[in-house]
């Protein structure tokens, strides 16, 4: 399931309060995911990680009764914030398949029946938990057969380029010249390698630690190797070359004050890159000027570069679509490449 499919599941699943189970590899975005749609839903989120926790968190602390004859358990911690919450709230329950079994075996009330010695969860609570596979040597041995059946569905999310590109777009520490790279380079996007060697892959998160090492303004000296250090030295390697290409780009304000007579780029890479920081400076403003370089684009048998620019366009300034051009643009051929009527 791709992330923005996960994201419309969560939106209907948490407020229905279904317990929902998210698997997938590390560095995907799994916990980003499910707290941006907890976030979408105005919801409040309690963050527990039982791979670090002890079964008593969960059952309470052992106490003696008033009559000093009995017991109880006194709920603290995440248990305690359940209890009392009286809006929406979703129970995060990360890297669940860390957990020790006995961990995971004192969930297993809380997510069927809704309680736990004595003390019932108030309705508006629902749980989401998250979880690597057995496969990504990120110490999951599993995950208990009687908790996985009491989730209501199991599902493995699967990162997509172009769903990382429409939150990237939205993300202003994120530079358009990495979005630009990973559009020319998708293959590199997800390449997780799991490795007992302390070195990073090439993963959504990863990349996104990347992102930060571009905005540090580092010294040329350093930057390549910091980027390595980040997504591994392969991937970074690829993308200092493309960088190189990309720093040395037609001028952009050159495009957006004259499109008809710059010259379109023939390199793939540079395509990627002036299609990528043009749509990073579209407005309802200029997008007159951006459109008819799409168009170029277009007439010089490049039309998929020409739809990838309107397209990432739209991502970063919706309000495009209330321009004249917008609609002129989308009701030809270039309208037909982006619907996907067209090769």
């Amino acid at each position: 399931m791709r992330p923005s499919h996960l994201q419309d599941l969560l939106r209907c699943a948490i407020p229905t309060r279904r317990p929902v189970l998210v698997t997938g590899g590390p560095g995907i975005g799994k916990t980003d995911i499910i707290k941006r749609a907890t976030r979408d839903l105005g919801a409040d989120m309690i963050l527990s990680h039982p791979a670090v926790a002890d079964p008593t968190d969960i059952k309470g602390l052992p106490w003696i009764g008033a009559d000093s004859t009995t017991a109880t358990f006194l709920p603290f911690g995440e248990l305690s914030d359940a209890l009392r919450a009286s809006r929406l709230t979703v129970w995060v329950l990360d890297d669940l398949g860390q957990a020790p079994a006995s961990v995971q075996a004192s969930f297993m009330q809380l997510l069927l029946a809704r309680r736990v010695n004595g003390h019932v969860l108030p309705d508006c609570v629902t749980f989401v938990a998250a979880t690597n596979r057995r496969t990504d040597r990120a110490g999951v041995s599993g995950i208990l057969e009687p908790v996985k059946s009491r989730f209501a569905t199991i599902v493995e999310l699967t990162p997509d380029l172009d769903d990382w590109c429409s939150w990237a777009f939205e993300q202003p520490w994120i530079p358009a010249e990495l979005i630009a790279f990973l559009r020319f380079r998708p293959a590199l996007f997800n390449a997780f390698a799991a490795s007992a060697d302390l070195t990073n892959s090439p993963t959504p998160r990863t990349w996104a630690n990347a992102a930060h090492l571009l905005g540090m303004g580092l010294p040329a000296s350093v930057e390549a190797e910091a980027i390595a250090g980040a997504v591994g030295g392969g991937a970074a390697a690829e993308l200092m070359a493309f960088l190189r290409l990309y720093r040395d780009l037609p001028s952009i304000d050159a495009i957006l004050i004259d499109p008809d007579s710059q010259a379109l780029p023939t390199n793939p890479g540079t395509l990627y890159a002036v299609a990528t920081a043009l749509a990073s400076r579209a407005t309802p403003a200029n997008f007159g000027r951006v459109a008819r370089y799409a168009q170029r684009l277009l007439d010089a048998k490049q039309g998929d570069m020409g739809a990838l620019l309107v397209r990432d366009s739209l991502r970063r300034q919706p309000a495009v679509t209330q321009t004249a051009e917008f609609s002129k643009l989308v009701s030809g051929p270039l309208g037909r490449l982006m619907s996907g009527e067209e090769n």
